[in-house]
């Protein structure tokens, strides 16, 4: 049985169809931090998330539906949590849907349970015992992404674990082991980092 090349086995998908859940790839999950119009926090877990420079800008892609952008908008101001993979269930529960309070707003059904730590300079919270901690000013927003916007921060402070910083290749390698890296695999899978390889760079390289 012959076995068909690998041109033969490509599929050209229609762009203008959803395509991005035809397929999986890793995406990094980080839970963005808000605060509403009346001071209470919110939290929501993003994928469409990145640094946006080699300096200190970050992004996320958002959509109108959601209080993130429009707080974010209001505010100026965003806080990003990386958890870890003991964090998954908790980070899942920062995608609670919205219940109505009478005479009052509406609040995620979960937030209550999720531990968080206030930010250091702007207004918001974080994720309690995540690893990587950033807060940032809102930059620029650019619309008209389909139905989605780019929120583009500049980063104001960091803070990060001890545990999870590497001074070496080698102290990477002993790093990712004992404090593996949450990965998200869209449309609704997860995986844990804890190995990885040195990527085999032509001589010459940089930045």
């Amino acid at each position: 049985m012959e076995t068909p090349s690998s041109q033969e086995s490509i599929i050209t998908l229609d762009p203008e169809q959803p395509f991005w859940d035809r397929f999986h790839m890793v995406a990094p999950l980080v839970v963005i931090g808000t605060m509403d119009e009346e001071g209470n926090p919110n939290l929501a877990p993003k994928h469409m998330a990145t640094p946006m420079s080699w300096r200190d800008y970050f992004g996320f892609v958002c959509t109108p539906r959601h209080k993130t952008l429009r707080n974010a908008k209001h505010t100026g101001v965003f806080t990003v949590s990386y958890p870890r993979p003991t964090q998954v269930v908790i980070t899942s529960l920062a995608a609670s849907p919205r219940e109505d309070v009478p005479d009052g707003p509406a609040i995620k059904s979960g937030l209550d349970q999720l531990p968080t730590r206030p930010a250091e300079i702007v207004e918001g919270v974080f994720l309690e015992d995540a690893y990587l901690f950033l807060e940032c000013e809102v930059d620029q927003i650019v619309d008209g992404l389909g139905e989605n916007s780019l929120i583009i921060g500049k980063v104001a402070a960091v803070h990060a674990h001890e545990d999870i910083l590497c001074l070496s290749d080698q102290d990477m390698e002993t790093t990712r082991r004992e404090q593996p890296l949450l990965a998200y695999i869209p449309p609704d899978r997860y995986a844990t980092i804890n190995e990885t390889h040195a990527f085999p760079f032509p001589s010459g390289f940089s930045k």
